[in-house]
């Protein structure tokens, strides 16, 4: 338990120091310049973009809030969006499948034994009964399990398609919005982020004091 909750703090540490010094560099550099660079490279940003978060979700062990923050600051709101939800959609579909094809063994390999265990408790929280529950999980910071444990369940997968588009359409926006507007300056988007991330952390609360689920 004490490894876990130390490794969540690690995971929270890293996260906050990888955006700081995003924005730190980005301020330094200029916001324009920097995209000013990123237009030669063309669609290849934002590819790489897509692929790395699709990573981070396949393989839960690796952050990939930051790529959200980043994805919103380089690539502006709009188009920075698009990326994050098309990989969220791509990879969080792909976890539910190899999940459902190959069971809980190939679901180990991916997640590690030390994240087996989440997995599993939320595969038992009768996800297929209960459609709002479903969504709402995969609204937390920790929906990539969210996805592998559904895959253990009987849930269709139209159902689990329909909750995985209405918290992506939901839970990406701030966090896009949150880079977009800190690294642009944006007031209104900025506070728009922290009033969507305001919401996120109130539903990911609610669901482990209700639910008795550790996120």
């Amino acid at each position: 338990m004490m490894n876990e909750k130390l490794l969540k703090i690690v995971r929270f540490v890293l996260i906050v120091l990888l955006v700081a010094s995003l924005i730190w560099w980005i301020n330094k550099v200029g916001i324009e310049q920097i995209r000013a660079n990123i237009e030669q490279f063309g669609i290849w940003v934002p590819v790489v973009l897509l692929m790395l978060r699709m990573v981070s979700i396949v393989i839960p062990a690796l952050p990939g809030t930051v790529y959200s923050v980043l994805a919103g600051g380089l690539l502006g709101f709009s188009v920075g969006l698009v990326v994050i939800c098309l990989a969220d959609l791509i990879s969080c579909s792909i976890s539910f499948f190899l999940s459902r094809r190959y069971g809980r063994k190939l679901v180990q390999t991916m997640v590690g034994e030390k994240f087996i265990d989440r997995v599993d408790r939320l595969s038992e929280k009768h996800l297929e009964n209960n459609f709002f529950l479903l969504s709402g999980f995969l609204m937390t910071g920790f929906f990539d399990f969210v996805c592998y444990g559904a895959g253990l369940t009987k849930i269709e997968w139209r159902k689990f398609m329909l909750a995985l588009v209405i918290s992506i359409l939901v839970s990406n926006p701030p966090i896009v919005a949150l880079g977009a507007g800190v690294l642009e300056g944006g007031k209104m988007l900025l506070g728009f982020a922290l009033l969507g991330t305001f919401t996120l952390a109130i539903i990911t609360g609610f669901l482990r004091k209700n639910q008795k689920v550790d996120l």
